[in-house]
């Protein structure tokens, strides 16, 4: 036994959750929280959303059966404390590093973890289809879906509510309500939750009724069944008919979602419906943690952190940054330009330009395709609209780069953060297939810069100097080594070295571990010139030709090969007709693995060893 977690530690699956005493369950929760802190201030993660959800988790596991039950997290960044009580407490200090726990719901981990997860929104429809495939089995067991209020505003959690509201088995919707998702709330139904959270009165009065009619003779049960048959119409005394009543849940809540006795209560009710049910539960983001409690935004995902101040231990500022100072220079100047979020705005950098330019800045929720569509509109009357979205979200919204922005060839600038490998959040946010992506659509200009100057000049040309879709990608994080002869970079293209056989063409940060590779190698007696591509389509014809005055060409790029740059460029350098031998290096038909951003460049030989590597085995 742990002595510092003296409950935790004795927590080898839920079943031993099932015979604690409402005394131990409360101390259990003080250890997960204590134990929460300790692991995210070593490692990173998301801290203030896994604080806001302990008892809830708790007590899900306590009144369900996992995993018989089934229980579907909704992106899953709050399953922490799920995978202590699922088997996993022995690892969990290993959580979001190489080889360990994932930072998210990963079913090849656990049997507990019904469900990968990562994006928002995904839960119901998922947990739907698991519900339906038990009633084909003739298995009456319960599926639990347990979404945000946040990831409401996301669209497909309405076409799963929809869908899954005619089904009659066991399946209840958690609604783990702490008024935020990353940023504060925005949109219609964060109003309508704001109003259910101040009016518990229905479910009081109905408690009381019943409990009152139980204890009348005879009759009791007859107008206990008259009372259910007439509920709608006594809800609607109390308030208007919720949505979630009218697509046919059985609507339960608010129910404090730290008060365990409450919770049980509240479960238990749930499981007794054979209809769908939804169940509303309110959390605070970061309970426990008195810093994450008054900055949860700062405390959803945090790096390594000291645990008393509560203070960053890196606060190096990034590209995210450098973006959003840029943006409002540019903006100070120009009235037609604004900003959209989906729900990002301190992730992505624009908490300052949100603050001057209130008119001007536009937070959509969780909907990357509405967001899209959106700027498309905004667009359409001659604004600049900048949507500002990591690269692994971006991918929610290829319909609408296509058929709302490309298509009809309007002038917006989707601004890629994260582009490339992000490290210990793993595969559901590597941002490695928005090149690929953005490749294939025609009307698309797509920028990758390496350094803050970079940045800024391509931000500059996509705004007036595109036509069109345009694309900027950055990396998350600052910049990496930059040699000190390099002073000036063009937006387009610029050629490092003086001609030789052998070429190392590249975009984004590779550039900094090419250098890297340059300097290494001529103390070998190897030179190498490198072709550095900072506008990345369309490519440059003067670019291929550059390289193309080697005999030997290695393509590098951190993205995936499959509709890469690099397999564009090659094309381009046959045209050319001259012998010269390419190879393309990047990321194969695959997923990249939680561990740092160092370790999966290292593993995927796209840093300077990696290039000197493949360059000395082909020599």
């Amino acid at each position: 036994m742990d002595n510092k977690y003296k409950i935790l530690s004795t927590i080898k699956s839920p079943k031993d959750l099932k015979n604690l005493s409402e005394q131990d369950i409360t101390s259990l929760c003080a250890e997960i929280r204590e134990k929460l802190i300790e692991i995210v201030s070593v490692n990173g993660g998301h801290l203030a959303p896994n604080l806001g959800v302990v008892e809830l988790t708790v007590m899900l596991h306590k009144c369900f059966d996992a995993p018989k039950d089934s229980i579907v997290w909704d992106v899953g960044h709050q399953s922490y404390v799920h995978k202590m009580l699922t088997g996993r407490y022995d690892q969990i200090d290993t959580i979001r590093t190489k080889d360990g726990l994932a930072g998210f719901p990963k079913r090849s981990e656990s049997i507990y973890d019904d469900f990968n997860a990562g994006h928002s929104s995904t839960s119901i429809s998922a947990a739907y289809g698991i519900a339906r495939a038990k009633l084909l089995k003739n298995d009456t067991s319960h599926t639990v879906a347990v979404i945000g209020d946040g990831s409401f505003t996301g669209g497909l959690a309405y076409e799963g509510l929809n869908n899954a509201g005619r089904f009659k088995k066991n399946f209840i919707v958690v609604l783990n309500d702490n008024k935020m998702s990353i940023s504060y709330n925005v949109g219609a139904m964060a109003a309508n939750l704001s109003h259910l959270r101040v009016k518990p009165s229905y479910i009081r009065i109905k408690r009381r009724t019943e409990i009152v009619l139980s204890h009348i003779p005879l009759i009791g049960g007859v107008f206990k069944k008259v009372l259910r048959r007439s509920k709608s119409k006594i809800k609607n005394l109390i308030y208007k008919n919720t949505l979630f009543d009218s697509l046919g849940y059985t609507y339960l809540g608010p129910v404090n979602g730290h008060d365990i006795v409450e919770l049980e209560s509240a479960m238990t009710a749930a499981k007794k419906y054979n209809g769908p049910v939804l169940l509303h539960v309110v959390t605070k983001k970061g309970k426990g943690y008195e810093h994450a409690e008054n900055h949860p935004k700062e405390f959803h995902g945090i790096g390594k952190f000291d645990i008393d101040s509560g203070e960053p231990l890196s606060s190096s500022k990034g590209f995210s940054y450098e973006f959003g100072k840029c943006l409002c220079n540019l903006a100070s100047k120009d009235k037609n330009i604004c900003a959209i979020t989906a729900a990002m705005t301190l992730g992505t950098g624009l908490s300052e330009f949100s603050k001057k330019y209130k008119n001007r800045f536009f937070d959509v929720g969780i909907a990357e395709e509405h967001a899209v569509t959106f700027a498309c509109g905004l667009a359409t009357k001659g604004l600049i609209p900048f949507f500002a979205v990591y690269s692994t979200f971006l991918q929610r919204a290829y319909d609408q780069l296509i058929h709302d922005a490309a298509a009809q060839n309007l002038h917006v600038v989707i601004c890629v953060d994260r582009a490339g490998i992000v490290g210990d959040d793993g595969e559901t946010h590597q941002g490695i297939f928005d090149v690929s992506m953005l490749n294939t659509i025609p009307n698309t200009t797509i920028f990758s810069p390496c350094y803050f100057d970079g940045l800024k000049s391509s931000l500059n040309a996509a705004t007036y100097m595109c036509d069109g879709l345009v694309a900027v990608r950055y990396p998350r994080g600052g910049e990496l080594y930059r040699p000190k002869d390099i002073t000036k970079l063009s937006m387009d293209y610029d050629v490092y070295g003086e001609d030789c056989d052998i070429a190392l063409v590249t975009y984004g940060r590779l550039f900094s571990y090419a250098c890297k590779a340059k300097e290494r190698l001529a103390k070998e007696g190897i030179n190498i010139k490198i072709v550095k591509l900072c506008k990345i389509k369309p490519i440059n014809k003067k670019a291929v030709e550059e390289a193309a005055k080697s005999k030997n060409i290695f393509f590098f790029e951190e993205s995936l090969v499959a509709g890469g740059i690099g397999e564009s460029f090659g094309y381009e350098l046959k045209k050319i007709s001259k012998d010269y031998f390419y190879k393309i290096h990047g990321i194969k038909d695959t997923f990249v693995p939680h561990q740092t951003v160092g370790q999966a460049f290292a593993g995927l030989l796209l840093d300077d060893d990696g290039m000197i590597k493949i360059i000395k085995d082909y020599i």
